[in-house]
């Protein structure tokens, strides 16, 4: 690994770490969204202190910083000997960063925006495909951690389905989108245990 994927990776981490849920919220006003509903500093919680311009900000913000060092490494890369893996890595990098943040104690949200603007960055049909697998389960059940855990599941599959000569499928890509799903999954733990027992929160619900 060279200097630059070093520096590629470490700046997408940094850049991933930043919460704009909280940043978001803290610029408008409002309450840190650690502290209030399910506690976890994303564009879902925020939308359930009832404003909705502050989540729709937030998921916009979460999910360019998912998507711009995937973009940057893409387009600029190769005249600092950047390539396929560093590109994954990179992706994989920010979203981390979102779930680990430095700048926030190592406590982040659950990565669906972030997730969604790397896999916009690496392929953006993939990333359209999946935004509408996303928004058709949020649409008919109303539950936002339900349709990220079918679109984590999803996401995958779809990927390898681009080598039917929608995109090129690179290993490393898949890998960094495996391992991103897994995560994703494993960050709504809870909220599958919600989901079984009928306690789960639906969208547009308000802060308790």
């Amino acid at each position: 690994m060279t200097l630059a994927s070093v520096l590629a990776i470490v700046l997408a981490y940094l850049i991933g770490s930043l919460s704009f849920a909280v940043l978001v919220s803290k610029a408008m006003g409002l309450n840190d969204p650690r502290s209030y509903g399910s506690g976890n500093p994303g564009a879902t919680n925020v939308l359930r202190s009832g404003n909705r311009q502050a989540a729709v900000l937030t998921l916009l913000l979460d999910a360019f910083k998912g998507w711009l060092p995937v973009f940057m490494v893409s387009r600029f890369g190769a005249q600092w000997g950047l390539d396929g893996t560093d590109v994954a890595l990179v992706g994989l990098a920010a979203f981390l960063g979102h779930l680990y943040p430095v700048f926030f104690g190592f406590k982040g949200g659950k990565g669906v925006a972030t997730a969604a603007g790397v896999l916009l960055a690496f392929e953006p049909m993939l990333g359209l495909g999946l935004l509408a697998i996303w928004g058709l389960v949020a649409l008919v059940f109303r539950y936002s951690s339900l349709a990220a855990l079918v679109t984590a599941l999803a996401s995958p599959m779809l990927y390898m389905a681009g080598s039917n000569g929608w995109w090129p499928v690179q290993g490393p890509i898949l890998l960094a989108i495996i391992a991103m799903s897994l995560l994703l999954i494993w960050r709504h733990r809870s909220n599958i245990s919600k989901l079984f027992a009928g306690t789960e929160g639906k969208l547009g619900s308000k802060k308790k």
